[in-house]
Formats: C-alpha cells, structure tokens, sequence
C-alpha cells in the first residue's frame, strides 16, 4: 500500500451561518458546529483511506469564541497521523464576517476516524506521507495525545472502581451538594 501526502486528503468545507442554526441568545448551536465537524472528518478521512469511515472519538472540543448568524465559518481539516486502521483528522474552525473579512479561530479539535471494509470490519490505510517539519510535528503531536488518552481512559476506570460511598460526606464535605438519602 503507497504512503499518501497530507495534501493528499486535505479538506476544507465553508458554510453560511443561518438563523436557523442559532440558539436563543442568537449564536451558532455548538451542536451544528460538531456535526459540521464530523463531515469534515469523514471527508478528510475517506479521502485517505478510499474507503468508508466512522467517528471513535472526538479530543479537545473547546468553544473558544461564539460563532454568530452570518458569519461564513471554514472547518480546514488534515490528516495528522495514522495507525492500522485509524486516523486521527486535526481540525481548525475559523469564522469570517462578510462585511469586515475579519477571521476569528473559534476551535481546534480532533477525530479519530476508523477505516471500514466491504465487510463492515476495519480496514487497513495507507501510510501518511510526511513532507515537512509541519507534518511531522503534528504526527508526533498525536502520539503523544494517544498515549495520554490510553493513561486517562485507565485513570477513569480506576477512578469508577475506586468509588466508596461509605465515605461520601467525607469527600463531598466542601462541594455544592447535600445528601439526603431516601430509605
């Protein structure tokens, strides 16, 4: 299998912000910027693996300013590194008034993605090309994130086995929360 080049799969999908999509304060819905996202993702990853492909997990949404009605937000998306059957798909939203032209970055995040066969079972993808120091930065990058979600999903079900209720008051003495249990 050819290794491909980021350029390769690189994906960017703009849209028109619409009242229909704003909440009641009169931003853009967080819901359609996410589902806006995992287009892109599934865009940037089928591209690269010529195949069908599903979301496993989304990292690092953070909404760093609101998107407003009429704004034209760009979602750029790249594949950032790849595994057996995976991708992570790096993500940067940018969001542009008509009138004035000024951009605003409002998040960055990022996709896993699974290839999948004929056979609905993952698939293998080709290897990602690396042809700057970009690239490779951000390969690394997504090592390095994979291995701190492999620490944290341990750290999260230790901490889900580690619950004591016999000493609830104790550990909830200073937060904003009262018991009162019901016989």
């Amino acid at each position: 299998m050819q290794a491909r080049p980021v350029s390769y799969s690189q994906t960017t999908i703009t849209e028109l912000m619409i009242p229909s999509y704003a909440n009641f304060g009169g931003k853009i819905h967080g819901g359609i910027l996410l589902s806006l996202m995992d287009k892109v993702a599934y865009a940037t990853a089928s591209k690269h693996a010529g195949t069908y492909c599903v979301t496993v997990t989304v990292d690092k949404v953070e909404f760093l300013q609101p998107v407003e009605v009429g704004e034209l937000v760009a979602l750029k998306a790249s594949v950032n590194y790849v595994g057996k059957t995976s991708m992570v798909i790096g993500i940067r939203v940018e969001a542009q008034q008509i009138k004035t032209g000024k951009i605003k970055h409002t998040n960055s995040c990022y996709f896993t993605m699974v290839a999948k066969g004929d056979d609905d079972k993952p698939a293998l993808v080709p290897p990602l090309l690396l042809q700057n120091q970009e690239e490779v930065k951000r390969f690394i990058e997504a090592l390095h994130m994979k291995e701190i979600k492999q620490n944290i999903r341990q750290q999260m079900d230790d901490a889900n086995s580690a619950v004591h209720l016999d000493k609830a008051e104790e550990l909830l003495a200073n937060e904003r929360c009262e018991i009162q249990l019901k016989a």
